[in-house]
């Protein structure tokens, strides 16, 4: 039995990097990208709505797109210590996001987390069509996650921990035992119980109770 789970969102807190941005960037939609990127992460714009606006400027990337950026994550500071505290204590480490599946599986394969959540972006004769499939993974999506994984580990809410640093999170975080704010935007700030403003995940261990 887990004794207590970890979710953390993913773009600019498990990773340095927005992963839409890194696709825009050889998309050359970059700028208007970042645009609204900054706006959704405060609020201000809905988050499907801005997530549709970004991707349909992927339209016609080929797929091999994604082996061609994914070298340029960076996983955070911290995350393997991390993982391994909170795993090595009974403890269960997953991560829910407004990115992509065809860019987090490899990385979370390679962390040893325990479960991942992503978008999909739509694929067609191996060009990306500028649209999403399945459902979104939006802040209310993020929260149903984190209560379906507590749910299947058998751990009590006041046992979870959110960790994430915009407001996409806030929902998840507003269920949580234990609201982190990781490097975060305003919304998130004023809302977090504990906020982490060094970029390194390993500083979550103490706030754990764990050692780092």
């Amino acid at each position: 039995m887990a004794r207590f789970l970890v979710v953390l969102d993913v773009d600019s807190t498990l990773i340095e990097n927005e992963v839409i941005e890194l696709l825009a960037d050889v998309a050359g939609t970059l700028p208007r990208v970042a645009e609204i990127t900054l706006s959704a992460m405060n609020g201000e714009l809905d988050f499907e709505q801005s997530l549709r606006s970004r991707v349909a400027t992927l339209k016609g990337l080929p797929a091999s797109v994604f082996d061609d950026v994914a070298p340029r994550i960076t996983v955070t500071a911290g995350v393997p210590e991390m993982v391994a505290g909170v795993q090595s204590a009974g403890g269960r480490v997953a991560v829910v996001s407004g990115g992509f599946h065809e860019l987090l599986d490899p990385v979370a394969e390679a962390l040893g987390l325990d479960h991942w959540r992503a978008n999909r972006l739509e694929v067609v004769d191996g060009v990306l069509t500028g649209g999403l499939v399945g459902p979104i993974i939006d802040a209310k999506a993020k929260a149903d996650t984190l209560r379906e994984w507590a749910d299947d580990f058998g751990i009590p809410l006041s046992q979870t921990v959110a960790v994430g640093d915009g407001a996409n999170d806030l929902e998840m975080m507003a269920i949580t035992g234990l609201a982190v704010g990781f490097d975060a935007k305003a919304p998130v700030r004023d809302e977090a119980h504990v906020l982490i403003d060094v970029r390194d995940l390993s500083a979550l261990l103490p706030l754990l109770g764990l050692r780092g």
